[in-house]
């Protein structure tokens, strides 16, 4: 469920957020997922098809395609049928082969775009397993800017390395590794950050992009590369779907251990689409939760997202004036990083982009929103 759901959330940013910016860059009013869709009608089926994958996947196996049901404490509510599994099965190779189309689309975009465009340097961080990708259960490995380890650590011991400053006119908190403060800390999680803290990816499609992706650079620091990243672990994802799917271990009753109300402390550490994902919770001989802390995928990223803005602001804005181009630069940074804004601020209502400029005396210059 885990992999296809990461083949669903990559597939549908990709292609329904991200490759309007390169396909259609120029027209704002066709600049959509309906676009896309008119400009390549037959890509576009072919990316439908691919999210289609993942999110049935999700279905089959949590009861319900958005906010799945049978992922509960202890397990699984129910178990994973040999029909369901094997109706699966027959569809897993055809997503292997989209995904493999993906990665070619996400290359040819990128092809010709500067490579500089928002880039950044920043640590990175995401779990390894043996040093291989991975995105369920490993430990959480964080990657200097000079390509060498910083740290691996189990991820419970993670308040010992990570440490959320707080600004005053934000309502993220902003992460950073603890031993070069804030804002020297600062690291980068999701594709991008995964696949530069690796050391190989354990599927063979995958590994051979993955070979390709880190002759770029080690770390890869360009940002517009989250989208390269994000179409190998499609690949990945889809790889690993099939490996499971085809042990008979998958199809067992054996799918929860019993769970007692009581005290005690816990902490989760797992691979969202969008990035590492932190969860510790207290609780008290109840069973009540008395306190917890989560880092979510987007809070972690929070500090690159605005440096990348920055970036892409100094390069482009002159003379005081904001184009409908410079403001499409903006969102394309932030787009790399594909933001969950609402879970990450608890946010209720519309949120849209406003972009200000100030002068050196806190003056306002400009202001454009969409």
């Amino acid at each position: 469920m885990h992999v296809g759901q990461t083949v669903h959330s990559h597939s549908l940013h990709f292609f329904y957020l991200a490759a309007p910016d390169f396909l259609l860059p120029n027209d704002p009013a066709t600049r959509n997922i309906m676009g896309v869709i008119g400009a390549s009608p037959e890509l576009a089926k072919k990316a439908i098809k691919l999210r289609k994958f993942g999110q049935t996947v999700i279905e089959r196996i949590g009861g319900k395609a958005i906010h799945p049901v049978t992922a509960i404490p202890g397990g699984m509510s129910m178990s994973l049928s040999p029909a369901v599994r094997d109706e699966m099965l027959r569809e897993v190779d055809e997503a292997i082969e989209l995904s493999q189309l993906a990665v070619e689309v996400a290359k040819d975009a990128l092809d010709g775009f500067n490579p500089d465009f928002a880039r950044i340097e920043t640590n990175h961080l995401g779990l390894v397993k043996d040093g291989n990708l991975e995105l369920y259960d490993g430990d959480i490995r964080l990657k200097g800017m000079d390509g060498g380890i910083l740290e691996e650590f189990e991820c419970h011991n993670y308040l010992d390395y990570l440490g959320e400053h707080v600004n005053s006119w934000s309502y993220l908190k902003f992460p950073f590794y603890k031993k070069q403060g804030y804002p020297d800390g600062v690291y980068r999680v999701g594709p991008l950050g995964r696949l530069n803290v690796a050391d190989s990816v354990s599927t063979p499609l995958a590994a051979e992009e993955f070979e390709k992706f880190k002759k770029m650079g080690d770390p890869v620091q360009q940002t517009l590369c989250y989208h390269y990243a994000r179409m190998i672990e499609t690949l990945y994802a889809s790889e690993r779907a099939k490996e499971l799917l085809e042990d008979d271990e998958i199809t067992s009753e054996d799918v929860r251990v019993p769970v007692v109300k009581g005290e005690g402390e816990g902490v989760g550490v797992i691979e969202a689409p969008r990035g590492t994902l932190l969860h510790h919770y207290k609780a008290d001989d109840m069973g009540d939760i008395t306190s917890s802390n989560l880092i979510v995928a987007t809070v972690n990223n929070n500090p690159a997202m605005d440096m990348s803005v920055k970036e892409v602001a100094k390069r482009e804005i002159k003379g005081g004036e904001i184009t409908e181009s410079i403001l499409n630069h903006v969102e394309m940074a932030i787009r790399c990083y594909d933001p969950c804004i609402s879970c990450a601020t608890h946010a209720v209502g519309k949120m849209p982009l406003v972009v200000e400029l100030y002068d050196e005396r806190g003056n306002r210059i400009s202001a454009v929103a969409r």
